[in-house]
């Protein structure tokens, strides 16, 4: 996937992990909306609840673990995320199985796996620029990007026929199995990684991401832009299980097929994501697909029963996610490339935290609107902004920064 050219063994164990994670997640995918309304019996406002402040907790905790992220050895801290993402989600069944699972818990549990997916994320992103460099980035982003979808296409509709068969809980602790061995598999990578030392400039908060990025012409574009596409992609899906699952009568796993069979999209938009940039080059590419992931997510207001309800979901999400997945691996390249070795988990985690903050606080205030609207009215809303969201995208093609270029040089020298 993404190319056949060999990374080396240390990648391969990385991208192991990655892939035995992802299943984990796939898998699960909408547990806790799922597990908030068939156990639970929860409603829009509280489902939508449950995501927002997940959400927004989460990355309020990850805020000062960025700067200590930042110049400390990235693989140690991707391991004990990985531990602590599997103790919590473990928790789950655990307390289902003894008749104590309540709302408190699940919310709980939304929050310290945000944070460590926070500080992971961040942690894994510095660590492959260290890997990977020049065009071996593109192509080890484009493999996790296919992993990714094929992992989304394989897994909800296993998750959704585990959770028929053995209760809504199974998912979960497969995700937390996933975890652990996610932790072996960066374990087993190897190799030697030095402590990186701050110096001058580089030391601070994680206000050095943010102000890094509000000062990049190149990234600031794209860092408004992705925040409130991604926002506004999420915030419709906790009201759209509960009107799948609700009034429209669709079965959990009818939920996940409408989900998972689309992610095929995000096997052909990986895919070609690199040779569209050889022939289109980098920012057309950007700026098409960045346009065309908006375009979709409005059909989903207009959701029915039956088989022509789930034809519809899965039109809507082909488009979204074929769309993405052209856009992200490139995306992803770009901003390592663009950011400097000594910025990129403080600037990661900044992009991040906003992301998550925003997402929460969109999807909280959507599950009020919801209530005061109807569903599907708030569905629309988020619809229609969306299409105006093309709008932050640059219109100019952007240029590596010189300081950039040097990271990304000394980083393709050691690996």
């Amino acid at each position: 996937m993404g190319g056949r050219r060999s990374l080396g063994r240390r990648f391969g164990w990385l991208w192991a992990a990655y892939t035995v994670s992802a299943l984990g997640t796939s898998l699960s995918f909408g547990a806790f909306p799922l597990i908030a309304v068939l156990v639970l019996h929860a409603g829009p406002a509280a489902v939508s609840a449950l995501a927002a402040a997940g959400l927004a907790v989460g990355a309020a905790v990850a805020v000062p673990l960025g700067p200590w992220v930042e110049f400390r050895r990235k693989r140690p801290v991707m391991v004990a995320m990985d531990l602590v993402r599997f103790a919590a989600l473990l928790s789950v069944p655990v307390a289902y199985a003894l008749g104590v699972l309540g709302f408190v818990q699940l919310l709980a549990v939304s929050v310290v796996v945000a944070a460590a997916d926070i500080t992971f994320g961040a942690a894994s992103g510095a660590f492959l620029k260290s890997l990977v460099g020049g065009d071996d980035l593109l192509i080890a982003n484009g493999r996790f990007e296919a992993t990714n979808w094929t992992t989304i296409v394989i897994g909800p509709p296993l998750g959704g026929a585990a959770i028929g068969l053995f209760g809504p809980v199974t998912t979960l602790l497969a995700d937390a199995v996933s975890y652990l061995l996610s932790a072996l598999g960066i374990r087993a990578i190897g190799g030697g990684e030095p402590r990186p030392v701050p110096a001058g400039a580089a030391k601070g908060s994680l206000l050095e991401g943010w102000r890094y990025i509000l000062a990049s012409p190149v990234l600031r574009p794209l860092f408004f832009n992705t925040v409130l596409v991604n926002a506004l992609i999420m915030v419709p899906v906790p009201l759209l299980t509960v009107l799948m699952l609700g009034p429209l009568g669709f079965a959990p796993w009818q939920y996940a097929l409408a989900f998972s069979v689309p992610c095929l999209g995000g096997l052909l938009g990986s895919r070609i994501a690199r040779p569209l940039v050889a022939r289109y080059g980098r920012h057309r590419v950007l700026l098409t697909s960045g346009v065309l992931r908006a375009c979709w997510p409005l059909g989903l207001a207009f959701v029915g029963p039956g088989t022509a309800g789930l034809l519809l979901v899965m039109a809507v999400e082909l488009g979204v996610i074929t769309s993405c997945a052209v856009f992200n691996p490139v995306f992803t390249t770009f901003r390592l490339e663009t950011t400097p070795t000594d910025r990129v988990v403080r600037t990661l985690s900044a992009w991040s935290v906003t992301g998550k903050l925003t997402t929460a606080a969109l999807t909280a205030l959507w599950g009020l609107l919801a209530t005061f609207t109807g569903t599907r009215e708030a569905i629309a809303l988020a619809g229609l902004l969306l299409l105006a969201t093309p709008l932050l995208l640059p219109r100019r093609p952007a240029a590596v920064p010189e300081a950039g270029q040097d990271a990304l040089r000394s980083s393709a020298g050691s690996a």
